[in-house]
């Protein structure tokens, strides 16, 4: 009978579990519909987790999840390519006005450098930085590393991860006509996973094991870090709108900034911002 009485409390305990996590997708249960996204790289982890817990609760409603950066992000929303538009910097005034846009900040992410995990050189100041990205410093051995070249690899124009390294890191520092330019987060990993010469930079959510990061003057690039200010190099993640959204576009982005959304966010390796703190 105690049995009884306890398995009865523990799917009473499973049932309320799964209808809190099933609430936030209630509010999907009357739409459908197709939601295109675009933009920023570092939210795909994000984007495409919250699409595919959508999708699966009602399959009558369809989210499609693209990159190519924050540029692209702007251009897809503003000219209504795209529901939401996502972009790892603030958007400029310009882009404000030109299109309508609106803007939500929903994850602090910080930007780190990175490079092969053979690679012994795992703390560089500032003006170590610059100098490599200016061509000033080519070889590995200046920098306490072994001989050899540093293939150096950034962003393409437009990123949103390349503006944050750029502002917070390089200043007004010319870049070296040498610097191979990669188109996402991913291809950014790739290529320093499998050169032991590279440098680049990634989101902080995208470390792991392929990689290694680089401190900047001894501050250690982790989320925990990022969210409290030792780490220096950071931004927001946005989502934007053209205008107030409205219908599946309104729904989702309620979803992002939900428990089960901070979770997901969480898991992508990021740290969440509750709505309207910012």
């Amino acid at each position: 009978m105690k049995f009884l009485k306890k398995s009865a409390w523990l799917w009473v305990f499973v049932l309320a579990a799964s209808a809190a996590a099933a609430a936030p997708l209630d509010a999907f249960k009357n739409l459908e519909g197709t939601l295109d996204i675009a933009g920023g790289t570092a939210h795909i982890p994000v984007m495409t987790q919250a699409a595919q817990d959508i999708m699966t609760f009602n399959p009558k409603i369809r989210i499609t999840v693209a990159g190519g950066g924050s540029g692209v992000g702007v251009k897809q929303v503003g000219e209504g390519l795209a529901g939401i538009g996502n972009t790892g910097r603030p958007l400029k005034p310009d882009e404000v006005k030109k299109f309508g846009l609106m803007s939500f900040p929903f994850a602090i992410d910080g930007v780190a450098l990175a490079v092969h995990p053979e690679n012994p050189v795992r703390n560089l100041t500032k003006d170590q930085v610059a100098a490599i990205y200016s061509g000033s410093v080519t070889d590995w051995k200046d920098l306490g590393g072994e001989p050899g070249a540093i293939n150096v690899y950034g962003r393409e124009d437009g990123s949103g991860t390349r503006e944050t390294f750029t502002n917070k890191l390089l200043g007004k520092t010319e870049l070296a006509p040498t610097v191979n330019v990669v188109n996402s987060n991913g291809a950014m990993k790739t290529a320093v996973a499998q050169d032991r010469r590279a440098i680049g930079y990634v989101g902080i959510g995208h470390l792991d094991s392929s990689i290694a990061g680089v401190s900047i003057d001894g501050h250690v690039p982790s989320q925990e870090n990022a969210a409290s200010g030792e780490y220096p190099v950071v931004r927001d993640l946005f989502m934007n709108t053209k205008g107030e959204p409205t219908g599946l576009t309104a729904a989702f982005i309620d979803y992002i900034f939900s428990e089960p959304g901070a979770k997901i966010i969480e898991k992508s390796g990021y740290i969440p911002i509750p709505r309207n703190k910012k």
